[in-house]
C-alpha cells in the first residue's frame, strides 16, 4: 500500500474545519486543510457573533445542545479573552407574548444547566427606572437581564487556523478540492490552486467534509450518491445601524410570530439587528440579505426602541446560510441546530466524515466528537481529548476579565494611540498586538494609512500571519473596518494588497 501523505484531509475551512484541523494537529496526525476562498468567509463569518447557549433551543427541548453550549461559553472565554468577552441580555417582557413566569422559568433552567461559574446570573429589571428602559417603547415593566458572550467569529476561525499550522497542519486557501477517488485503502485527493489552476494530487487515510452549505456537494461528488444526505440550508441575515443606545448591553426581543431577534452593541457605533430565520434554495456562494428581511428586522427594531428605523437606516448587511441536518421540521427555525456527524465507509478504510449544522459555540466539542468518529483508524495517535480546552489561542493568554489592564498598558508604553485604537487592537488581537507596534514611536511609524483606522504594519500581519489576500478579507472579516471606510479606500487598500503579494513573490523567485 502507498503510504499516505496526509491522515486527514479537511475540506472547508470555516470554525468546524478550523476546530478539527486544530484539535487533530494537536494531537499528532498530519492534516492538510483546504478552504476554496478565505477561511471562515461564509457561514462562520456571518453569524449573529455569539457565544451562547441557546435560550430558544430550549422551548424545542433541545436540552443536549443547550447543556454543551453553555458550557462551552466559559470554556472559550478562557482561551480567547482577547475576542470573546461577556455581555448581559435584556429580556423585556411584553404582554400578549411568552408570560414573564415561563420567562423566569426557562432563564433558571438556562443559569443552572451548563454550570456557569464565572458569569453572573440572571436577575429581574424594573424597566421603568433601568438605563435598560430608556431606549425601549411601551414594554411592560417588568424585564430579565442574563449572562452570555460575545466574539469576534471569523477571528475565532484564523486563530484556530494559525494554531493548527504552529503544530504542523498544512493549510491552503483560495484551494478547491475537485475529485477524490478511493485507491487502495486509502483517498487520493486533487486540489486546484483557484488563483493558478495549478492542480496537485495528495494521499490521505480519511476526508473530513467541513464545506458547511456545500456539504451536500462535496458528498455528490466523493460518493456519487445523495442517497444519506438530508440537508436544510437556512438563510440568517443581519443588519448594521447607527447606535440605538448608549449603554453597553444587549436585547433579546419576542416577536408576535414566535420568533426572537437581537440588538447588540456593535463596534463602538453601531448597533447590530439580526437574525432571520427562512429556508434556502440558491446558490450558498450568492446568498445576501433580501429587500424583505430588511424590512422584517427593522420594522421588529421599531416595535420595541423609540427610534423609528427604516431600510433607509442600514448602513450595511449580512447574510449566512447555515447547512443544518434536516429533521423534518416543519418551519427552519425549528430545524436542529445541533451538530450530526455522518460516516461513510468503504470497508473499514478510507472513511469520509460529513459534518451538518453546528454553531459556533459547541465547534470545540464538534471537533472531538469528530475524531472519535475516526479514531479506529488512527491507533498511534495522541488520545489526549480536550487538550484544546486548555491551550490559549494565538493573542490570548492572559487571564479572562484583564483585557482593560492590556489596553490600559498598550496605551502607556504607545501612547499616540486613543483609547479606541488601543481597545481595538486588545480585541482583536490580544497580546499579539505589540507585535504589530513593534517599536513604533508615533503613528506614522506603523506606515501607510489606509482608512478605518487600518495601518500598513497591521495589513502585513494579516498578510503575513492570517492569510488574508484581499481587502475584503481584511476589512469585513478580520476587522470590521469597512463600516469607517469608503469605497475608494477599499478598493486602493486591494490595490496595494495585490502589488504586494507580487512583488513578495517576484523577490521570492529570485531568491
Amino acid at each position: 500500500m502507498t503510504q499516505p501523505d496526509y491522515d486527514l484531509v479537511i475540506i472547508g475551512g470555516g470554525i468546524n474545519g478550523a476546530g478539527i484541523a486544530r484539535d487533530a494537529a494537536g494531537r499528532g496526525l498530519k492534516v492538510l486543510l483546504a478552504e476554496q476562498a478565505d477561511l471562515g468567509s461564509a457561514t462562520s463569518s456571518n453569524s449573529t457573533k455569539l457565544i451562547h447557549g441557546g435560550l430558544r433551543y430550549l422551548e424545542h427541548y433541545e436540552f443536549r445542545l443547550v447543556r454543551h453550549a453553555l458550557a462551552e461559553r466559559e470554556r472559550l472565554w478562557a482561551i480567547a479573552p482577547h475576542i470573546i468577552w461577556p455581555l448581559r441580555f435584556v429580556l423585556p417582557h411584553r404582554r400578549g407574548l411568552r408570560p414573564a413566569w415561563l420567562l423566569r422559568f426557562g432563564l433558571f433552567i438556562y443559569d443552572h444547566l451548563g454550570g456557569r461559574r464565572l458569569l453572573p446570573a440572571t436577575r429581574t429589571l424594573r424597566l421603568k427606572t433601568d438605563l435598560a428602559g430608556a431606549p425601549l417603547l411601551d414594554v411592560s415593566s417588568v424585564g430579565f437581564e442574563y449572562s452570555d458572550c460575545w466574539v469576534q467569529d471569523n477571528r475565532l476561525v484564523v486563530l484556530n487556523i494559525r494554531d493548527a499550522a504552529s503544530l504542523g497542519a498544512d493549510v491552503r486557501v483560495r484551494t478547491r478540492c475537485v475529485s477524490a477517488q478511493r485507491d487502495n485503502g486509502s483517498w487520493v485527493v486533487r486540489l486546484q490552486d483557484a488563483e493558478t489552476g495549478i492542480a496537485s494530487d495528495v494521499r490521505a487515510r480519511a476526508i473530513v467534509n467541513a464545506a458547511g452549505p456545500w456539504v451536500d456537494k462535496v458528498v455528490s461528488d466523493l460518493t456519487g450518491s445523495t442517497s444519506s444526505v438530508r440537508v436544510r440550508l437556512v438563510q440568517g441575515s443581519h443588519v448594521v445601524v447607527r447606535k440605538l443606545y448608549d449603554h453597553d448591553r444587549c436585547y433579546i426581543f419576542q416577536n408576535p410570530d414566535g420568533r426572537i431577534f437581537f440588538a447588540i452593541p456593535y463596534e463602538d457605533d453601531f448597533t447590530l439587528i439580526g437574525t432571520t430565520d427562512r429556508d434556502y434554495r440558491g446558490a450558498p456562494e450568492k446568498v445576501e440579505a433580501s429587500a424583505e428581511e430588511i424590512d422584517y428586522l427593522v420594522t421588529a427594531a421599531s416595535s420595541y426602541f423609540r427610534t423609528q428605523l427604516t431600510a433607509a437606516d442600514v448602513v450595511w448587511t449580512y447574510s449566512g446560510v447555515r447547512a443544518l441536518y434536516d429533521n423534518g421540521a416543519d418551519k427552519a427555525q425549528e430545524t436542529t441546530r445541533d451538530y450530526v456527524l455522518l460516516l461513510d465507509r468503504l470497508g473499514k478504510e478510507a472513511p469520509l466524515l460529513s459534518v451538518f449544522g453546528g454553531k459556533i459555540t459547541t465547534y470545540r466539542c464538534l471537533a472531538e466528537d469528530a475524531l472519535d468518529r475516526l479514531a479506529a483508524i488512527f491507533p498511534d495517535w495522541n488520545r489526549d481529548r480536550g487538550w484544546t480546552a486548555r491551550r490559549a489561542l494565538p493573542g490570548g493568554d492572559f487571564p479572562v476579565g484583564t483585557a482593560d489592564d492590556l489596553i490600559s498598558a498598550l496605551r502607556a508604553d504607545f501612547p499616540f494611540l486613543s483609547g479606541r485604537q488601543a481597545r481595538r487592537l486588545v480585541r482583536h488581537y490580544g497580546l499579539e498586538a505589540r507585535e504589530i507596534l513593534g517599536a513604533a514611536k508615533r503613528r506614522e511609524d506603523l506606515g501607510r494609512d489606509f482608512g478605518g483606522s487600518l495601518t500598513e504594519a497591521e495589513v502585513n500581519f494579516l498578510m503575513d500571519r492570517e492569510y488574508a489576500r484581499a481587502a475584503a478579507d481584511i476589512v469585513w472579516r478580520r476587522t470590521k473596518s469597512g463600516l469607517r471606510m469608503t469605497a475608494g479606500e477599499i478598493e486602493a487598500l486591494d490595490s496595494w494588497m495585490r502589488q504586494r503579494r507580487s512583488f513578495l513573490k517576484r523577490s521570492s523567485a529570485a531568491r
